[in-house]
């Protein structure tokens, strides 16, 4: 029997992150230390589009045993209908070439292929009525997705259902698209797009401008909503700091000691932060209407990242993927964060 454990997400609100990744604006023009960068829209850099694998698709090898992350040993012997519960769910099974099975999608599916599909969940809650009205033959789910009464009627019904563990860093990419090449019968195409997935993110890598330690840019993760007055940065187990990392940056709130996921910004903790740079999510930003909201917050006017305006803004519907489109998440952050830097590649 094959385990679909992998890594927890930390965190309740890092959770529900996971779920809130729906939007898409975006991006910073401007770069290093001295310039000023505003947001411009995302969706001037590149198409939402998925990328399915080479060749024709996939024949699923049935039946599969799978362990669920919630205990549950789950036996799978059609996939000829599959309704995945997040975007990132949509977004590995349409990859591995699968997505002609998929007759539903999650909200946070944001991508072009997947619009057609009926939605299945009201804000970031699942409507069992609605998955079980498609006859699905199998729904594949995250820890995080609820309410928890939703998930056991569905299981209730007959329909195997199969819930992972969210992914929080480049660590869990592999083994999350293997675990559900593994729940869906294909395990050749999941190995595939592991490899296709590490080389394309490892070349992203070899392009980052390579600084001193000392000139590292410290980056803030943000998360904001403007219209519930939510205004958070993200610390050690926010799930951005493993994309900066690998973009050659300093994570500003874990630097500073945040050990929790997020922390209500304080000019207190903004000023410990003191981030070169700031990277939000679209959608938050355009919750506080753009850089000029932004910096209105209390204590960023007043760090480098604010009086530069150095701000990094990528699509909602991406960001904290850790999915098989996490190259070109990490090549827009690297391409916003040192755009017009002297030395960067």
């Amino acid at each position: 029997m094959d385990s679909v454990r992998i890594p927890v997400r930390t965190g309740a609100l890092a959770a529900g992150l996971a779920l809130a990744l729906t939007s898409c604006t975006g991006p910073a023009e401007g770069g290093g230390p001295g310039r000023k960068a505003d947001a411009a829209p995302a969706a001037e850099k590149r198409t939402d589009r998925i990328e399915p694998l080479a060749g024709p698709a996939p024949e699923p090898k049935l039946p599969a045993e799978v362990l669920s992350a919630d205990g549950h040993t789950v036996t799978v012997e059609d996939t000829s209908r599959v309704v995945p519960l997040t975007g990132s769910l949509n977004e590995i099974v349409f990859t591995l070439g699968l997505g002609e099975q998929v007759v539903a999608r999650d909200v946070t599916a944001t991508f072009e292929q997947a619009a057609g599909l009926p939605v299945v969940t009201r804000a970031h809650d699942v409507s069992a009525e609605s998955v079980l009205s498609l006859k699905p033959t199998v729904v594949l789910a995250d820890t995080t997705t609820g309410p928890a009464e939703a998930i056991g009627q569905i299981r209730d019904a007959g329909v195997p259902l199969v819930v992972l563990d969210p992914p929080k860093d480049l660590d869990d990419i592999g083994p999350r698209i293997e675990a559900v090449a593994r729940a869906l019968g294909v395990t050749e195409a999941g190995e595939a797009l592991v490899e296709r997935t590490g080389q394309r993110i490892e070349k992203v890598r070899s392009d980052v401008p390579g600084l001193p330690a000392a000139d590292r840019p410290r980056v803030a993760f943000l998360y904001l909503r403007g219209s519930a007055s939510v205004y958070l940065l993200g610390g050690r187990d926010s799930g951005a700091g493993s994309l900066l990392e690998a973009a050659g940056a300093l994570d500003a709130g874990k630097e500073s000691g945040l050990r929790k996921d997020f922390t209500a910004i304080t000019s207190e903790a903004f000023a410990k932060a003191a981030p070169d740079a700031i990277l939000v999510m679209s959608k938050g930003l355009k919750s506080v209407d753009g850089v000029d909201g932004l910096v209105r917050i209390p204590g960023v006017a007043e760090t480098p990242a604010g009086m530069d305006r150095r701000v990094v803004s990528i699509d909602d519907g991406v960001l904290l993927n850790y999915g098989p489109r996490t190259d070109e998440v990490l090549a827009d952050l690297v391409d916003q964060l040192y755009a017009g830097q002297d030395g960067a590649k």
